[in-house]
């Protein structure tokens, strides 16, 4: 039995991995690459099958955001050039909803700039998620609205909300090198709230900003201690116009590497494979298909993605099919928060959605 072998036998069993094993993972060579993928294939095959869970992003808020975060192009003071606009109308926010339902997505994330949402914020939110709740019962509801107040998550989850996203991005201890508008605690503490509220815990990283193997190991085991049913795995996208700008550091096989890393800390949770996918895994990324079961379809915030129709080309082309609503993403020992209640400007999606 290989090192690989014996990793995929624990990770199955839900054993954490040893720091020196994760490790291992990201500083393996190319000639063991296929060896990773197959091995975290094994984990992946054995919670997931063959399904991919599509996930669709609408942005109801762009830009003009009040925080620094050094890799995001709509942080205070960015010059990228991107889209700005406040929050959307309900009707443009179900009309984008329903495009990405229509295009096969089980999720809708709706996602907006800012430090965080006011009172006011939740009531407009939650107006639109229980509108679009009333129309699709079966699909799910993340917002993604920045830090949360005392009670804020409650009003979400009434309204039918399922998931709450917010990333740790990054190790607690690089935090300050992306961040200085708000603290690495902020971001645990929100995760917690929604946790204790009753939705679904969505929270991942940021690879690519110049951290380091053991700062990619480190948050990456804070993520297993926070416990989310649903880990996001973005690749920097180097915006001109950010401090960030020029960051190229990435390959295909680096990205595997991560994405294996994260499948074998975290085998029972929603592995999404997010921004950046398209620019940095490019021709890989039906490999990527083996160690994630989760994708986002179409286009990301502030950046295009690869068309929706050559998404679902490329799963089917990779063996793999489109969860369906009636799918159980989570396995069973996971508790499924999913409540059954009795595109963005821009995307480009299949040709009948």
């Amino acid at each position: 039995m290989t090192w690989l072998d014996a990793l995929a036998e624990k990770s199955i069993g839900r054993e954490l991995p040893t720091r020196a094993t994760a490790l291992k993972v990201l500083s393996s060579p190319d000639d063991e690459l296929m060896d990773v993928v197959a091995a975290a294939f094994r984990v992946r095959l054995r919670y997931f099958g063959r399904r991919v869970k599509l996930n669709y992003l609408v942005n109801i808020k762009s830009g003009l955001c009040p925080e620094d975060c050094f890799y995001c192009s709509q942080r205070l003071g960015s010059a990228a050039d991107v889209l700005k606009y406040t929050w959307l109308k309900p009707e443009e926010v179900l009309e984008s909803a329903e495009a990405g339902v229509r295009a096969g997505a089980k999720r809708v994330c709706l996602v907006a700039s800012g430090r965080g949402p006011n009172d006011n914020d939740i009531t407009r939110v939650s107006a639109a998620i229980a509108a679009f709740k009333e129309q699709n019962p079966d699909v799910e509801v993340c917002a993604c609205l920045g830090l949360l107040q005392e009670g804020q998550a409650e009003r979400l989850r009434q309204a039918g909300t399922t998931a709450y996203n917010h990333n740790l991005n990054t190790a607690e201890t690089n935090y300050q090198d992306i961040c200085t508008t708000h603290s690495y605690a902020d971001r645990a503490s929100t995760v917690e709230k929604a946790k204790q509220a009753g939705l679904s815990p969505c929270s991942g990283l940021i690879a690519g900003m110049g951290e380091s193997d053991e700062e990619l190991v480190d948050v990456v085991f804070a993520l297993r201690e926070l416990d989310p049913d649903s880990v996001p795995v973005n690749f920097l996208i180097p915006f001109e116009g950010t401090p960030l700008a020029g960051q190229w550091g990435l390959t295909p096989q680096r990205c595997l590497r991560i994405l294996a890393m994260v499948r074998f800390v975290c085998p029972d949770a929603e592995v999404r494979l997010a921004g950046g996918r398209e620019i940095h895994l490019r021709s890989l990324q039906p490999l990527a298909l083996h160690i994630v079961n989760s994708i986002f379809l179409g286009d990301y915030l502030t950046s295009e993605g690869q068309p929706g129709a050559r998404d679902l080309e490329m799963i089917a082309d990779a063996g793999f099919v489109v969860e369906g609503a009636q799918d159980r993403t989570l396995p069973e020992h996971r508790r499924d928060l999913v409540r059954v209640r009795r595109r963005g400007p821009g995307t480009a999606l299949p040709a009948n959605a």
